[in-house]
Formats: C-alpha cells, sequence, structure tokens
C-alpha cells in the first residue's frame, strides 16, 4: 500500500470513528478529513472499495491486538475474554456496525469489495494457528463465528450485559471444544 493510500485510510479511519461512515457519500467523507471524493476515488476505486479497505484495516488491527494480547495471557480462555473486551467496547462498536454494513454490500456483489468475502476468515484461522498451534482450525471458525453473531446482536440492540455473559460461557467452553472431537 502506497504511503498516501495509507494515510489517507488512517484519516478516513479517524474520521469514522468520531463521525460514522454509514450512509455518508464519498464527497462527505472526502470534506471530514480534508480531502476531494477523487482522491478517494484514486486510491479506492468506488465508495465500497473504500469501505472494505477500511473494514481490512480494522481487521488487521484486531488481529494484531489478538497477537499483542496472547504474550499477556497465559491461557486461551484469558485471550479470548481480553480480545471480546476490545471487540465489544463502546469506542470500536462504530467499526463493527460498519463491518456488517460492508460485509452486506460484499454479499451483495457491489464493486471494490470482492476481495473482502474471500479474505474474511482465512486471516484468523492463521492468526489462531500461530498463537494456538494445538487448536484446530474448526475450532478458530467457531469462535469467530460465535463472536461476529454475538457483535451482530450487540449492534442490533441486544442488552450487552446479555451478549457478555454469552460470550463468557462460550470462552469457559472452548478448551472443551477444542478438544472433543
Amino acid at each position: 500500500m502506497s504511503s498516501a493510500r495509507a494515510e489517507t485510510l488512517d484519516r478516513v479511519m479517524a474520521y469514522a470513528a468520531a463521525n460514522g461512515i454509514g450512509g455518508k457519500s464519498l464527497r462527505e467523507i472526502a470534506d471530514g478529513i480534508g480531502s476531494s471524493h477523487r482522491m478517494l476515488l484514486y486510491h479506492f476505486g468506488t465508495h465500497e472499495g473504500l469501505l472494505a479497505a477500511l473494514v481490512e484495516a480494522v481487521e488487521q488491527q484486531q488481529r494484531d491486538l489478538m497477537t499483542e494480547l496472547a504474550a499477556r495471557h497465559q491461557s486461551a480462555q484469558e485471550l479470548m475474554l481480553a480480545l471480546w473486551e476490545r471487540v465489544s467496547s463502546p469506542e470500536v462498536r462504530p467499526f463493527v456496525r460498519l463491518f456488517f454494513e460492508v460485509l452486506g454490500l460484499a454479499a451483495q456483489g457491489a464493486a471494490g469489495t470482492d476481495r473482502l468475502l474471500s479474505g474474511l476468515t482465512e486471516p484468523w484461522l492463521d492468526s489462531g494457528a500461530a498463537l494456538a498451534p494445538g487448536v484446530r482450525r474448526e475450532a478458530v471458525r467457531v469462535g469467530v463465528a460465535v463472536v461476529r453473531g454475538l457483535l451482530l446482536d450487540l449492534v442490533a440492540g441486544a442488552d450487552p450485559a446479555d451478549v457478555d455473559r454469552a460470550y463468557r460461557l462460550f470462552a469457559g467452553s472452548f478448551e472443551d471444544l477444542t478438544r472433543n472431537g
């Protein structure tokens, strides 16, 4: 990624965190970051391409956070709970909403989002395998699916305490999932 594209994406990310981005046009986003919609088109191709790049960047940050947290936590459960605290936090929720918005666009075949669907889960499986070599990929896939499902519940208005309890129940049973068949 070029440094100009990366810098633009960083500014879009800061803007999205402060103001939200769902439903905003390229012109509105460009105005918000002090750029032009033509520069956004140059770097990202389409509005949907910009959103896909933003989601990819946020997902990468979350995987980097998981790697960082793994160095501080001894068990898979501790790591899972620490990561959950971050991804379910109110500060990250605008990005969770954006993730599901872009996921919906990608599922509909929106221009610029094609690589998003194909790269949505595999990087998490690879990261999980690297951090926990004894854990089967299928168990990591279940973990990713549970997190995404519960995050969808959260942004759809479910009681955060109920969602948190459900995740903690899952995290407590994860070791059984990885051991049993």
